[in-house]
C-alpha cells in the first residue's frame, strides 16, 4: 500500500512538474509577445482592422472658351446603416422618423423603409444598402435625418463617397476632351485633354481611417478625414461650345448624306492657332450611326490630294520657278511618267492654261509638269522647301498618339524618280488633317505659321495657373509677294474654280478641294476608296478662322465623291453660321437706353453683394453669374452645372458659413 501510495505521489509530481513547465512556457511566450513581438502583433492587429482607405480627389473642371462646362466631376454617395451601433433606445425613438424622411426623399412607402430597418437590426445587418447614386444635395438631406444625425457610432450611418465624371454638353467634342482611365491590369490611361493635362486635373487624394466591422465591411472611425483631398486645378479649354456645335452637326448631316464610313472637321483662329472646334465622327456598323471614337484629326495621317498643290505653289513661286501666268499644256488629260500615268478628274484635260489657272481647277497634269520640270534635276531641291516649313515632322501636340508625316528623301533607300510627280498631286505623303489645316493657316496669317492650340489656362478658381501662349512654328514659311498671290488664288478656287458651287456673294471664303484615293494598290484595287477634302479660311480678305474637312469612303454608289460637293459644304455651312447667327455679328443700338428689368435684377445684386454674410445666403432663383459673384467675395468655392439661374444649392440656406468649403449650384 505504501508503494502504491508512493508511486501515485511520483505521478502527482511528474504531472505537477510538466504543468509548472508549460506554465513558464506561456509565461515566457507572453513575455516574448509583450515585449518581443508585441509591436509587431499590435501592428497587424491594428492593420486587419483599421487602416486608411484613399478618398479621391475631386478633379478639377474643363471649360470652354466661353465658360461652359465641358466635363466637371460630380460626388456621389451610397448610404449603408449599421444596424448595431445605434442603443435600443434610440433605434425605436428615431426609426419611424427616420422611415419617414426616406419616403419623401426617395419615393418609397414608409413601412418598406421601416420593415427593412427592423429586420436588419433583427439580423444584426452592419452594412444594409439605404441608397446609392445620392447627389451632394440629398446627401446632406439624408445626413440631417432622425438617427443618421447622431452620427456613425450613435446613429449607425455609413457613408461612402465616389466622384463621377460628367460631359453637361455631352457626346459633342467628346474624343478631344478625353477620358483617364484604369486598365483591366491596373494601369492608368487616358486620351484627350483629361490624359494631357492630368497633372493639373487629377488634385491630391486626401484619406481617411476606417474600422473593419465585417468582412470585406468597413465604416469611418470618425466624421473628419486624416487627410482631405485637394481638388485638381481646372482646364480653360479653347473650344467655342456655338462654332463647335455647328461643326458637329454640319459634318454629321454630310457623313448621313453621303453615307460615309467617317470624318472630321477643325476650325481655327487664325492668328492665335486656338482650335475653336473639332469634331471626329466614325460609324457604328452595327447600328449606323455616328459617334466621337477616334480622334481623326490628330492621329490619321493620310495621302492628302489636290490640297498639297498649295506646296507646289509655295515653292514655285517662292523659288522664283515660274509664275501663275506660265502656260501648260494638259494633254488630253493623260501624262506618263516611266509607265505611270497621271490623270486629271476632268476627262480629255483643260488645253492649255496657266499654271494659276491650273491650280484653281486643280489640274493634276498641270500641276505636275511645273514640279517636275523645275525639281527633276534635283529632288531634294523640292523636299527641302517642305523641310523648311516643318512639314516632313509632327505637330508636337499634347496628345498621344499626333499621327507622322511622311515626305520622302532623296536619300531613303526606297526613293525613285517617280515619288517627285507623285508627290506633286498629293500621293507618296501623307498628313493629318490637322497638319493640312496649319499649313493653310499660316497662308492666311501672312506666313506666320502657329502650332494648334487647345488649352488656354491653367485656373484655381479665380487664380491664374498657368498661361499658354500663342507658339510659332515658323514665322515666315514664304515672301509677302508669295502669300498675296497664293491668297488670290485660293479665293479664286471657290469663286471660279473647283469650288465654285460653295461661292457666296455674302461672305468670302477661300480654299482649295481635295479629292484622293485609298487602297488603290491593295486587293488588286478592290479595296480603292476615297477621301474628300476642302481646307481654307474665312472671310478671304481678312481671315479670322481657318478650317479641314476631311470625309472618308463617302458611298460611290451616289455617283459623287469630290470634295467640293461632299466636304466643301460643311466647310461653307460653318462659315455662313458663323458669320450670319454670332452674337457678335449684331449690331447693338440704343446702348444708352435704360431697361427696367435689367435695372431691378441689378439692384437685387447689389444689395445681395453688399450684404455681409455670417450664413449661407439663399441663392435659388439668382442668374448663375450673380451667384458665382458673390460666393466669391465670400472667400466660398463654386462648382456650377448647367445654364441659367440657380435651381439648387448644395449647401442650404442658412448654415454655417466656413470659408473653404465648395458650394454646387444647379443651373437650369
Amino acid at each position: 500500500m505504501a508503494v502504491e501510495d508512493k508511486n501515485i505521489s511520483y505521478r502527482i509530481y511528474l504531472v505537477a512538474f510538466f504543468i509548472f513547465l508549460m506554465a513558464m512556457a506561456i509565461a515566457v511566450k507572453l513575455t516574448n509577445i509583450q515585449w518581443v513581438e508585441g509591436d509587431h502583433y499590435r501592428k497587424l492587429a491594428k492593420e486587419r482592422t483599421v487602416k486608411n482607405f484613399v478618398i479621391p480627389a475631386n478633379k478639377g473642371n474643363i471649360y470652354s472658351a466661353d465658360g461652359s462646362l465641358l466635363a466637371t466631376s460630380i460626388p456621389n454617395y451610397v448610404i449603408r446603416f449599421d444596424a448595431v451601433a445605434p442603443k435600443s433606445e434610440a433605434f425605436e425613438k428615431n426609426v419611424k422618423s427616420l422611415s419617414d424622411s426616406l419616403s419623401i426623399l426617395l419615393k418609397k412607402p414608409s413601412s418598406f423603409f421601416l420593415n427593412e430597418f427592423r429586420k436588419a437590426r433583427a439580423n444584426k445587418n452592419r452594412y444594409f444598402l439605404v441608397a446609392r447614386d445620392l447627389s451632394y444635395t440629398e446627401y446632406m438631406k439624408m445626413k440631417s435625418f432622425p438617427m443618421f444625425n447622431l452620427g456613425p457610432y450613435k446613429g449607425g450611418i455609413i457613408v461612402e463617397q465616389k466622384t463621377v465624371r460628367e460631359h453637361p454638353i455631352g457626346k459633342i467634342a467628346e474624343r478631344t476632351i478625353g477620358y483617364e482611365r484604369k486598365t483591366p491590369s491596373g494601369t492608368l490611361d487616358g486620351k484627350g485633354i483629361e490624359w494631357a493635362f492630368r497633372k493639373y486635373l487629377n488634385g491630391k487624394d486626401g484619406k481617411v481611417l476606417k474600422q473593419k466591422i465585417a468582412k470585406g465591411q468597413w465604416k469611418p472611425i470618425r466624421d473628419v478625414n486624416e487627410v482631405d483631398p485637394q481638388d485638381g486645378y481646372d482646364v480653360i479649354s479653347t473650344i467655342d461650345v456655338f462654332i463647335q456645335d455647328i461643326a458637329h452637326h454640319a459634318l454629321l448631316k454630310q457623313l448621313e448624306e453621303y453615307d460615309a464610313e467617317h470624318g472630321c472637321v477643325v476650325v481655327m483662329e487664325t492668328k492665335t492657332g486656338k482650335v475653336k472646334a473639332i469634331s471626329n465622327l466614325g460609324r457604328d456598323d452595327k447600328t449606323g450611326n455616328y459617334y466621337e471614337t477616334v480622334n481623326y484629326a490628330v492621329a490619321e495621317s493620310h495621302e492628302p490630294g489636290s490640297t498639297f498643290k498649295l506646296i507646289d505653289m509655295i515653292a514655285l513661286l517662292d523659288d522664283n520657278k515660274v509664275d501663275t501666268s506660265k502656260v501648260y499644256d494638259s494633254r488630253g488629260g493623260v501624262i506618263s511618267y516611266r509607265g505611270d500615268k497621271v490623270r486629271d478628274s476632268h476627262e480629255g484635260g483643260y488645253g492649255k492654261i496657266s499654271l494659276g489657272k491650273g491650280f484653281e481647277v486643280s489640274s493634276n497634269t498641270i500641276l505636275v509638269q511645273a514640279v517636275y520640270e523645275n525639281y527633276k534635276n534635283d529632288p531634294q531641291e523640292f523636299i527641302d522647301r517642305i523641310n523648311k516649313m516643318g512639314l516632313n515632322k509632327p505637330l508636337g501636340l499634347p496628345f498621344k498618339g499626333e499621327g507622322k508625316p511622311i515626305v520622302h528623301q532623296t536619300t531613303d533607300k526606297n526613293w525613285n524618280p517617280n515619288i517627285l510627280p507623285w508627290m506633286a498631286f498629293g500621293y507618296s505623303v501623307a498628313m493629318t488633317p490637322l497638319q493640312t489645316l496649319t499649313l493653310y493657316n499660316a497662308v492666311a496669317n501672312n506666313g506666320e505659321m502657329v502650332k494648334p492650340q487647345f488649352v488656354s489656362e491653367i485656373k484655381e478658381w479665380n487664380k491664374t495657373i498657368k498661361k499658354y501662349d500663342k507658339q510659332v512654328i515658323n514665322p515666315k514659311i514664304c515672301s509677302d509677294a508669295t502669300i498675296k498671290k497664293l491668297k488670290s488664288l485660293l479665293q479664286n478656287v471657290v469663286k471660279r474654280g473647283t469650288g465654285a458651287k460653295l461661292y457666296s456673294k455674302d461672305f468670302s471664303m477661300a480654299g482649295k478641294t481635295g479629292t484622293a484615293q485609298a487602297n488603290y494598290g491593295t486587293n488588286g484595287g478592290n479595296d480603292k476608296h476615297y477621301i474628300s477634302s476642302f481646307v481654307g479660311f474665312f472671310p478671304a480678305e481678312s481671315p479670322k478662322y481657318s478650317c479641314v474637312v476631311v470625309v472618308h469612303e463617302p458611298n460611290t454608289s451616289l455617283n459623287n465623291y469630290y470634295g467640293a460637293d461632299v466636304a466643301g459644304p460643311v466647310f461653307k455651312r460653318i462659315a455662313q453660321k458663323i458669320f450670319t447667327d454670332a452674337p457678335s455679328t449684331n449690331e447693338i443700338r440704343n446702348i444708352n437706353r435704360v431697361v427696367q428689368k435689367q435695372e431691378a435684377n441689378y439692384n437685387t445684386f447689389y444689395k445681395k453683394s453688399e450684404k455681409k454674410y455670417r450664413l449661407v445666403p439663399n441663392l435659388k432663383g439668382m442668374s448663375g453669374m450673380d451667384a458665382v459673384a458673390i460666393l466669391g467675395n465670400l472667400g466660398v468655392k463654386v462648382k456650377v452645372i448647367g445654364v441659367g439661374k440657380v435651381k439648387k444649392q448644395s449647401i442650404q440656406p442658412g448654415e454655417n458659413l466656413a470659408k473653404n468649403t465648395t458650394i454646387i449650384l444647379e443651373l437650369s
